[in-house]
């Protein structure tokens, strides 16, 4: 005799049928299902035994038994889900305990460390008694669900809110980047990089099945080099020159064969270029004579980007690929570093490669209007000089008057005879 009867009601039956012929449940809960029925005792069918379902729905006896008695013992809904697996215990961390940990994550690290980490956040939550006592990956876990990563840190290039000087700049590049190309005045953008050149003090190990390409972690430093990229986007060209320093002398002969060399018929040269100190003019009459200085400069117009903007540089993005694609490695000689690059600017040039600049002034106005001054709209423009005179004037004379009166009503009552 079974210990665990299993007796429907029709309520029951039916839902079970409905299931079944809807077949959108899980499979383990329409095989239950399918136990359920055919070792319902009040079935119109013969009764079944436990292991003719056993055979006839390809589970063990075992399935079959327990079916039988998570029913008789706990409904239906537990023969057919089981028990939920999941962990319901209480959070650790409840949201007080999480607004504490986010605001203690908002300030700086403690003294000697240079970062947050985990468990020192922790110890810091029982060191505050915010909490008794809390592990690591429970903390880990809240910030997960804040998506807060303390240990992670990223550098950006911040620019000043509200910067008139700022905006100025910004929109006078990205209106040089709407206008057409024209062969008599060429638009260029130029910035510069600087190479560590380190050498190997071992032979590296070559690439073989199994292993990577080994290198010795040892390393000789052999100084740097500044390599110029001269970036034309709209016509997917790229000149690139390498030298041993950056100077004013270095930046007036650049300048002289951009004139000379790259564009000798260009009437004049947009050139877009950042802040740095020796990206002026007077570089090339520090370098030329004064007649050859003006004449270079004659054809050149510079449009320098904001501070803290050098991504409106376009050849800012091309010497990052440059760094990606060509400079990543251990280069020890310049004479390497300008084969290697010379040969990645043919590849560029052949392929024509640029960059799809799509940033405009009313993109900027719409996505960047934190970076834009906020006007007043009562506010009253300044008063002219002449008006500022005039109310000071004006001002004075009405002072003047006021004093005239005092002193006659002053002078009245001293007059006055005694009563």
């Amino acid at each position: 005799m079974k210990k665990y009867i299993i007796t429907l009601t029709d309520e029951e039956r039916a839902q079970l049928h409905h299931m079944l012929s809807g077949g959108k449940a899980a499979a383990r809960k329409l095989t239950h299902a399918r136990i359920l029925l055919k070792a319902d005792r009040n079935s119109e069918a013969l009764e079944w035994t436990d292991a003719a379902i056993s055979a006839a729905l390809e589970v063990t006896p075992k399935t079959v038994a327990n079916v039988r008695q998570a029913f008789v013992e706990e409904g239906l809904e537990v023969a057919l889900s089981g028990h939920s697996t999941r962990n319901h215990r209480g959070r650790k961390i409840d949201g007080e305990c999480e607004a504490h940990l986010i605001a203690m994550l908002c300030q700086p690290a403690p003294t000697g460390h240079a970062r947050w980490t985990l468990r020192v956040l922790a110890d810091g939550l029982v060191k505050l008694e915010y909490i008794d006592s809390v592990s690591h990956e429970t903390v880990r876990q809240s910030l997960l669900g804040n998506e807060l990563k303390p240990w992670q840190e990223e550098e950006w290039c911040i620019p000043p809110e509200q910067n008139g000087e700022f905006v100025c700049h910004m929109e006078d590049i990205l209106d040089i980047y709407t206008q057409p190309e024209d062969l008599k005045y060429p638009k260029v953008c130029i910035d510069e990089l600087s190479k560590q050149l380190v050498g190997e003090k071992r032979i590296p190990m070559p690439l073989e099945p199994g292993k990577p390409r080994r290198c010795d972690y040892e390393y000789e430093r052999k100084g740097t080099c500044n390599i110029y990229m001269i970036f034309a986007p709209f016509r997917g060209q790229r000149w690139v020159k390498v030298t041993d320093h950056r100077g004013y002398q270095d930046w007036a002969y650049l300048m002289r064969d951009l004139v000379d060399v790259h564009f000798p018929e260009a009437e004049c040269i947009t050139v877009v270029v950042d802040n740095l100190n020796v990206h002026v003019g007077g570089a090339l009459y520090e370098t030329f004579e004064p007649a050859e200085a003006k004449r270079s400069l004659a054809k050149l117009d510079l449009h320098y980007t904001p501070k803290h903007g050098s991504w409106l540089n376009m050849a800012e993005i091309e010497l990052r690929v440059l760094s990606g694609q060509c400079l990543d490695r251990r280069i020890g000689e310049v004479r390497i570093v300008e084969r290697e690059v010379k040969a990645w600017v043919a590849e560029r040039d052949a392929a024509h490669a640029t960059v799809d600049w799509r940033f405009t002034t009313d993109d900027a106005r719409i996505k960047l209007k934190r970076l834009y001054p906020v006007i007043q709209s009562n506010a009253q423009p300044p008063a002219s000089p002449a008006k500022r005179a005039g109310a000071k004037l004006g001002a004075t004379e009405a002072a003047a008057r006021v004093r005239q009166r005092v002193q006659k009503r002053t002078q009245a009552k001293h007059a006055s005879p005694a009563p």
